[in-house]
């Protein structure tokens, strides 16, 4: 312990590791606060959680760099390595590894050059996958019916692609609005050529023909959007043909390649879309016209080779005079000829007689014969009958056959229909007997209410209905006027008579109250 005392530097402050890391990471951010540093791009690793890791080099040394996942996304130009960039950032030091590292924010290509090796180190990897094969290439519509414009709204570009439409066959165009130079330029170039081939033409927007990919000219930096991979691929996927007219006739993008066609300029690109109108219109009359003059000669040479076969021939009746001459010849003789052969035949016969033995032969040769054609057409007849008896099972078993489905069927028909009767009776019935229930009781409450209201019951309760003859005594002065009245109670009638009157007999004699009336 003394020895170590006692060495030298003995008094210098002690550090902690934290402390010392910490005084570099300040002595290093004070004096290189935001640098810009050029070199070569070295190993490249894009990790899950977004953020780029990367190394700058030159022939002699490497700095680390590192760019973080909100950062990375804003980069206009992602890191690829071997190539030669500005990269421009903040030096800082991870004490975790005891290293100093570049926080790069913004990455810029190092010159044109670097920019011309990189796009043709990106050309030739797309080339290498097939996407600029010729094969992959489809035929351009002649005459589209919708084309679809990727380009920027408010430029002379989309002015210029349909002042020329109009100019040579007017045509219904779409305009997918996209940026056309800057960051958002490359991924809203691949979303309008991927929302074109999205469509299905059955909603209210139709599907394109024929997609124009257009801008104007510019540097290498400006067009720079229509090199990124994304638009190249999607321009290759595309369904539909796409046309590419980016920058001028000497600009050249890696667009060009995987398009369908190139069009030198966006005006060329609305004159390779679509045919001049008024040519078509010219072509067609001409076409029409060699077509009518190609059906009149088809028709007028036959017709006059015909004409000159004919004179040639000579008239048709010239042609048959001698032989129907001949004909008339040849009947006149024809009819003494047949006479003379049937004399001459039955002279032969008369002079020369058949013998009775050839005769027999003859007959008997026949009538073989036809005991033969006998016995083939009873056998003919007896197949023929058989087959006729077979058929005719085979047609009554089908029938029989028949008849028991049907019999079947329409006797389950019947019993389907007799249950469903029955049940329709029993339904009837319920129902019968439920409405005239209802109709005897509403009949029944009807009587009651008309006697309830009716005189019969108001005479029930000591009153009585004074009638003369088949009318009505309402007053006295009226009784009186009358010989004879009548009372009519609720039980019975009672005869009565005015004052002065001796009272006749009658079948029940009158309580009290009828003779104070009386």
């Amino acid at each position: 312990m003394d020895l170590l005392e006692d060495a030298p530097g003995s008094n210098a402050h002690e550090f902690t590791v934290s402390e010392l890391s910490g005084a570099v990471k300040r002595s290093i951010e004070d004096q290189f606060g935001r640098v810009r540093v050029r070199g070569e791009i070295g190993r490249v690793s894009r990790p899950g959680s977004g953020h780029l890791y990367f190394d700058l080099k030159d022939d002699r040394s490497v700095l680390a760099a590192v760019t973080w996942k909100g950062q990375a996304a804003r980069l206009t130009q992602r890191p690829e390595e071997g190539m030669e960039v500005v990269a421009t950032g903040r030096m800082t030091t991870f004490p975790g590894q005891s290293k100093y590292q570049l926080i790069v924010d913004q990455i810029e290509p190092a010159g044109a050059g670097a920019l011309m090796a990189m796009l043709e180190k990106r050309r030739k990897a797309l080339a290498a996958e097939g996407l600029f094969d010729q094969d992959r290439k489809r035929p351009l519509p002649f005459l589209p019916r919708v084309i679809g414009v990727v380009t920027s709204p408010s430029g002379a570009v989309i002015r210029d692609i349909l002042h020329r439409l109009r100019d040579r066959f007017p045509t219904h165009v779409l305009i997918w609005p996209v940026a056309v130079q800057g960051e958002a330029c490359a991924p809203q170039v691949a979303n309008a050529i991927r929302g074109f081939n999205a469509l299905n033409g059955q909603g209210p927007v139709p599907r394109p023909d024929l997609i124009i990919v257009a801008r104007g000219g510019g540097s290498l930096e400006d067009l720079w959007g229509f090199n990124e991979e994304i638009v190249v691929r999607a321009a290759a996927d595309s369904a539909i043909p796409l046309i590419s007219a980016v920058g001028h006739e000497t600009d050249t993008t890696l667009i060009d390649f995987a398009s369908d066609r190139r069009a030198p300029t966006p005006t060329a690109a609305a004159e390779i879309a679509v045919p001049v109108r008024s040519d078509l219109s010219a072509r067609l009359a001409e076409s029409a016209a060699r077509m009518t003059r190609a059906s009149t000669q088809r028709i007028d040479r036959p017709r006059q080779r015909l004409r000159d076969l004919a004179r040639a021939m000579g008239r048709p009746g010239v042609l048959v005079e001698g032989p129907r001459q001949r004909l008339d010849l040849w009947g006149a003789r024809l009819d003494p000829a047949l006479r003379g052969l049937v004399r001459s035949r039955r002279q032969d016969l008369a002079s020369r007689p058949m013998p009775a033995a050839t005769l027999r032969q003859f007959m008997s040769a026949k009538r073989h014969g036809l005991e033969r054609v006998l016995a083939r057409l009873d056998g003919g007849l007896d197949r023929r009958m058989d087959r006729r008896r077979d058929r005719l099972g085979q047609l009554q078993e089908r029938l029989d056959n028949s008849l028991r489905r049907t019999v079947a069927v329409t006797g389950r028909a019947i019993t389907t229909q007799s249950e469903r009767l029955a049940g329709l009776s029993q339904r009837l019935d319920q129902g019968m007997s439920r409405l005239i229930d209802a109709r005897r009781a509403e009949v029944a409450r009807i009587d009651r209410l008309r006697a309830g209201l009716g005189y019969r019951e108001t005479l029930k309760r000591g009153y009585a209905v004074v009638r003369h003859g088949s009318g009505l005594v309402t007053s006295a002065e009226e009784a009186r006027r009358h010989p004879r009245i009548e009372l009519e109670f609720h039980d019975g009638t009672l005869p009565a008579r005015p004052e002065g009157t001796p009272p006749k007999s009658t079948r029940k004699s009158p309580d009290p109250q009828q003779k104070k009336l009386l």
